[in-house]
């Protein structure tokens, strides 16, 4: 993008985009790592940051949603300020995972993919997280929290609400 192009994002993560266009000898393979990055700071993938995205690359919105659509972290709709990830593969599944995701459904009023109302938590199943050796695990944004009981979820679940009060993520 031009220096002259107004952009959505903050001037931090414009400089990082660049940035990454530059560090691939195809621009195309910054794409992920571009999501990645606009999904943190906006929140989700909406059609200003595929279009923003796109036009940084030098491709079409449809090829940077095509793209997307095949990545289960990368969301379309906002997610909650603290999104609540629970992995029901196998290692995670035999060790408790499904009481953990009912017990958080149950807590939180929500279901999968849902965000409560107040707009603090959202609740995702997903496969692998990659914590087999300590299932059952979930990560609330990008911090891991392994061998759960409902008292640890709860736990968790009190401090990212003490963390919203404060106005820390």
């Amino acid at each position: 993008m031009s220096v002259e192009t107004m952009s959505i994002f903050s001037p931090e993560l414009a400089s990082r985009l660049d940035e990454l266009v530059e560090r691939y000898p195809m621009k195309r393979s910054a794409l992920i790592p571009m999501l990645l990055y606009a999904q943190d700071e906006i929140g989700y993938l909406s059609d200003a940051v595929i279009e923003e995205v796109a036009q940084r690359i030098g491709i079409t919105a449809l090829d940077v949603r095509n793209v997307a659509t095949y990545y289960s972290m990368l969301r379309f709709k906002p997610a909650g300020r603290f999104n609540v990830q629970v992995c029901t593969n196998i290692s995670c599944m035999l060790r408790g995972a499904y009481e953990v995701f009912d017990h958080l459904q149950e807590k939180l009023g929500i279901g999968h993919k849902g965000v409560t109302a107040d707009g603090t938590f959202s609740l995702e199943e997903v496969e692998c997280i990659g914590a087999c050796c300590w299932a059952p695990a979930m990560q609330v944004n990008y911090d891991f929290h392994d061998e759960l009981t409902n008292e640890k979820v709860d736990a968790v679940l009190a401090d990212c609400k003490a963390k919203a009060q404060e106005g820390v993520r």
